[in-house]
C-alpha cells in the first residue's frame, strides 16, 4: 500500500497521512496537488510532499484525486516553506496558503476576474458633440464634475477637439468615483445618459510582448563603475552583499548591469521591491531593456494571472527575471542566480498579518543558498540596523556609493520649528510660510512638489467641541478616521464603517469637528491655497483600483501632475525627475510612536521622502516641519549623517538588549473575553520564565489592546545572539501547549512574531 504525507492550506502544524489508491498510485509525487477528504463532508486541496510503504499506526483514509500531472512545486520551494514554519514558528499549512495562489488552492477551475471599467461614448468622441454634452451638463453640476474628472483621468482633455487621443487610458469606475469624490448613482447617470459606455475588462495579462534590447542599458558612470566591480568582488567572498548608495545614486542602473550579466550566465533574477507602487516605475525601465524576458508578480495582479505566471515558471520557457513584491520570493526557479532586495530597510518586506509572519529579505537569503552559486545583493539608501551590522561584522559584504549621478548634490534640508511658530501664532493649520512661499516657487519655475503626510483619509479623529466625545470602533479599541469623499467613519484595523453622527450621543452638541490632518484634507486644503495647480493624491484609499497605481505615477512622471500629496508610498524609491521641492508635514507622527525601532523608521522615511527631491540638475529643497527639531535624529537627517545615526542607535541596541545584539520574539494572545486573555497572558509568562527567567517581559497590553472583537495581550522574550534557538523554539511550543491543554484556555489563540517589525 502507498501512503502519501500532505500539506493542508490550513493553520495546522506538521504534515497528514493518507493512503493512495493504487489506481492513483503512479500519479502521486512529491509537489503535486491531490484532493483529500477531513472532517464528515468537507474536501481541500492539499499538497503531496512525500510517498512511502510504511503503515501507520492509525486508520487512513483515501485521498480522492490526483490533481496535476506534474508537480506544481519543486523540491528548493518546499525546503523553504519548511525553513519559514520552522524559524517564524508558523504552521506550515499558513505557510502553504501564503505561497501559493488561491487558484492552486482550490480544484475547481479559476476564472479570470473583471473590472468595471468606463469609456466615453462614440457619439460624443467630435469637438460640437463635447460641447453640446458639457452645456446640458450644465445644470447637474456633480455629474459635469465627475465627467470632467472622466476626460483628464483618460488625457482627452490633451487633445485639441478635433481628434481624439492615439490611446485612451483604461479607467476602473472605482477609480473615477474616488477621483470625482462622488457616488455610484451619479456615475449612473452618466451611462443612462449615455454620455459614458460602461464595460467588464479582464484584470491583469502576462507580459509576452517585447524584445529584449540590451542596447539600452545606459553606461555607468565611473563611481557606478567602481560600485559593480566592488559588488562583483564582494559576491566572490560573501553570499550576501549590503549595497549602500545614496539616494538618485543611480542604484538601479547597476542592477540593470548585474541582471543583464546573470542573464548571460543562463541564470534567473529575482528583483524584489517592498511597495507595489515602485514595480509600477520599475516595470518600465526593465521591459524597455528586457522585454518578454521580465515577469510582474504581486498581490494586486488577478489570481488567474498569478496561477499562469506560477505555471509559467514551471515550463520550458519562464521568465528570466522577476520583478515582485514580497510574495514573489515564492514562485518557482529552475536556475536562479541573484536575488535583489531594493530598499532592504523596508518594513513592508515583514507580512504582519495573518502568519507566516515572514519577512522576506530573510527567506531570499535562504532562498539563495539553496542554489549553487547564487547570491543576494541588498541595496538601500539607509541600510536596516540589522543589515548595516551584519555588513559591519563581516558577515555580509559591503560596497558604498556617496555620490548621487551627474554629482547633483543632495537636496537642502530646512527644518521649520511649528511649535514655535505655533506659539508666536506665526502658523495657522499644516503649512508654514517657508513651505507655502517653497511651493509657489516651485509651481512659477514650471517645477514640481511632493508633500508627506503619513496619514491618510480626512480627519485621523473625529471630536465634540463641547464634551470631548470622540467616535470608536465597537470592534477595535481605536478611534474612528474621518473620509469625507465617502462621508463615512473607518475604522483602519477592521475596516468597519460608520455614518457620520449629525450630533453628539453624550450630550447631543452639533459641534463635531475632525482633529488633525490626513491626506485627503491635506489635498482639500492644498487645492484651496494653490486653485490652478494639478493635484494628485496617492494613498491605500486612491489606489485600491486597478491601473490606479500607475496612472498616479505615470501622471506625475510625464509632468501632468503639478503637487503630489502622499504617505508613506511616495517615499520609498520612487524617481521623479523635475521635482524642486518635498514637503514633510508633520515628522512628529514618526518620532513618537512607542516603539524601540521609531527612530531608525523615522531617520529611514525622513531621509528617503528627502531623496525624492533635486533628482536631475538644480539642487532640491526639503521643509521639514517638526516639534521636536532639537532633536539629535533630525540634525542627523538633515546632515544626512547615517553614520552617526547607526552609531548613537547600536550603542543604544546594546545596551539595551534590542536587535541586533538579541533577537525579539513576540507572544500574543488573543480571546473575545477580557478577563481570559488577562489570566491566560500572566500564565502564560510564568510558564515562559520556567524556561527563560527574566528574558520575559509582560504581559503587557499592546498599544491597540482591542480588534475585531478580539482583546489582546503580549509578551516580549529577548534573546541573546548565540543562544540555541532550536530548543528555544521547543521550550516556547510547550508553553504554548500546556497552557492550551487547560480546559479553560483551549479556545485561546496564542502565535508568535519572530523578529517583529
Amino acid at each position: 500500500m502507498l501512503y502519501v504525507e500532505v500539506i493542508l492550506p490550513l493553520p495546522l502544524e506538521g504534515v497528514f497521512t493518507y493512503s493512495v489508491p493504487d489506481i492513483m498510485a503512479e500519479k502521486v509525487k512529491m509537489g503535486v496537488r491531490v484532493l483529500v477528504p477531513l472532517g464528515k463532508s468537507k474536501t481541500y486541496t492539499a499538497m503531496a510532499v512525500r510517498t512511502h510503504s510504511q503503515k501507520p499506526d492509525f486508520q487512513t483514509r483515501d485521498i480522492l484525486q490526483v490533481i496535476d500531472a506534474e508537480p506544481v512545486l519543486l523540491e528548493k520551494q518546499l525546503k523553504l516553506w519548511q525553513w519559514i514554519a520552522t524559524y517564524y514558528m508558523a504552521p506550515l499549512g499558513d505557510v502553504f496558503k501564503a505561497a501559493l495562489p488561491a487558484g492552486l488552492k482550490a480544484e475547481e477551475n479559476y476564472k479570470p476576474r473583471t473590472v468595471r471599467c468606463v469609456t466615453l461614448a462614440e457619439n460624443l468622441r467630435t469637438e460640437p458633440s463635447m460641447q453640446l454634452a458639457m452645456s446640458i451638463l450644465a445644470r447637474a453640476l456633480k455629474q459635469q464634475q465627475t465627467f470632467a474628472t472622466y476626460l483628464h483621468l483618460s488625457h482627452w482633455d490633451e487633445t485639441d477637439g478635433e481628434t481624439p487621443p492615439q490611446h485612451i487610458e483604461e479607467i476602473a469606475c472605482d477609480e473615477l468615483l474616488n477621483a470625482a469624490h462622488a457616488s455610484d448613482a451619479v456615475l449612473r447617470q452618466l451611462i443612462n445618459r449615455r454620455f459614458l459606455t460602461v464595460y467588464q475588462r479582464e484584470v491583469g495579462r502576462l507580459n509576452t510582448t517585447g524584445e529584449a534590447h540590451p542596447e539600452n542599458i545606459l553606461p555607468l558612470s565611473e563611481a557606478q563603475q567602481d560600485a559593480m566591480n566592488q559588488i562583483r568582488t564582494e559576491f566572490m567572498r560573501h553570499n550576501v552583499v549590503l549595497f549602500h548608495g545614496v539616494t538618485s545614486s543611480g542604484k538601479t542602473e547597476i542592477y540593470i548591469h548585474l541582471i543583464q550579466r546573470m542573464l548571460d550566465e543562463g541564470k534567473q533574477v529575482l528583483y524584489l521591491l517592498p511597495e507595489i507602487a515602485l514595480t509600477v516605475q520599475m516595470t518600465e525601465r526593465l521591459k524597455r531593456v528586457f522585454g518578454s524576458r521580465l515577469g510582474i508578480y504581486h498581490s494586486r495582479y488577478s489570481d488567474a494571472e498569478r496561477v499562469e505566471i506560477w505555471k509559467k515558471q514551471l515550463s520550458d520557457n519562464p521568465y528570466d527575471i522577476i520583478l515582485g513584491a514580497r510574495s514573489a520570493v515564492f514562485l518557482p526557479f529552475t536556475r536562479l542566480g541573484m536575488v535583489i532586495v531594493d530598499e532592504e530597510h523596508e518594513t513592508s518586506f515583514k507580512q504582519q498579518d495573518p502568519a507566516p509572519r515572514y519577512h522576506a529579505r530573510s527567506a531570499a537569503i535562504m532562498l539563495a543558498r539553496m542554489y549553487e552559486g547564487a547570491h543576494v545583493l541588498l541595496g538601500t539608501a539607509t541600510p536596516s540596523m540589522e543589515s548595516f551590522y551584519n555588513a559591519s561584522t563581516g558577515k555580509y559584504g559591503y560596497v558604498k556609493l556617496t555620490t548621487r549621478f551627474r554629482d547633483v548634490a543632495l537636496p537642502e534640508i530646512r527644518v521649520v520649528d511649528v511649535k514655535d511658530l505655533y506659539r508666536r501664532k506665526m502658523m495657522k493649520g499644516p503649512f508654514s510660510m517657508e513651505l507655502l512661499n517653497a511651493i509657489r516657487a516651485a509651481l512659477k519655475a514650471k517645477k514640481q512638489v511632493i508633500l508627506f503626510q503619513n496619514r491618510r483619509g480626512f480627519a485621523p479623529m473625529v471630536e465634540c467641541r463641547v464634551c470631548g466625545w470622540v467616535p470608536k470602533c465597537k470592534n477595535c479599541d481605536v478611534s474612528l478616521t474621518y473620509h469625507r469623499s465617502q462621508n463615512l467613519l473607518t475604522c483602519h484595523y477592521c475596516g468597519f464603517t460608520y455614518a457620520v453622527p449629525k450630533q453628539c450621543p453624550n450630550c447631543e452638541s452639533t459641534e463635531l469637528t475632525g482633529r488633525g490632518y490626513g491626506t485627503e484634507k491635506i489635498e482639500d486644503r492644498v487645492r484651496e491655497l494653490f486653485p490652478g495647480a494639478r493635484i494628485a493624491r496617492m494613498d491605500l484609499d486612491t489606489t485600491r483600483s486597478t491601473g490606479a497605481y500607475s496612472r498616479i505615477i505615470g501622471d506625475f512622471s510625464s509632468g501632468r501632475t503639478d503637487i503630489l500629496i502622499g504617505t508613506q508610498m511616495i517615499s520609498k524609491g520612487l524617481d521623479f525627475g523635475n521635482v524642486a521641492v518635498v514637503g514633510i508635514l508633520n515628522a512628529d507622527t514618526m518620532l513618537n510612536y512607542p516603539d524601540f525601532r521609531a527612530y531608525e523608521h523615522a531617520f529611514m522615511m525622513l531621509s528617503q521622502v528627502s531623496g525624492r527631491a533635486g533628482r536631475r540638475g538644480d539642487r532640491g529643497l526639503v521643509i521639514l516641519q517638526t516639534k521636536s527639531a532639537d532633536l539629535p535624529v533630525i540634525r542627523q537627517v538633515v546632515d544626512n549623517d547615517f553614520a552617526g545615526f547607526a552609531h548613537d542607535l547600536l550603542e543604544e541596541r546594546r545596551m539595551f538588549h534590542y536587535p541586533p545584539y538579541w533577537r525579539l520574539v513576540y507572544v500574543f494572545l488573543r480571546h473575545r473575553d477580557e478577563h481570559t486573555v488577562e489570566s491566560a497572558a500572566i500564565e502564560m509568562a510564568s510558564r515562559l520564565r520556567q524556561s527563560f527567567a527574566d528574558r520575559v517581559l509582560g504581559p503587557d497590553k499592546p498599544s491597540v489592546a482591542r480588534v475585531k472583537t478580539e482583546n489582546i495581550r503580549k509578551i516580549v522574550l529577548k534573546l541573546e545572539n548565540g543562544i540555541d534557538l532550536n530548543l528555544a523554539r521547543q521550550l516556547m511550543r510547550e508553553a504554548r501547549e500546556g497552557l492550551l491543554s487547560d480546559k479553560h484556555y483551549a479556545a485561546m489563540n496564542v502565535y508568535f512574531d519572530v523578529d517583529p517589525l
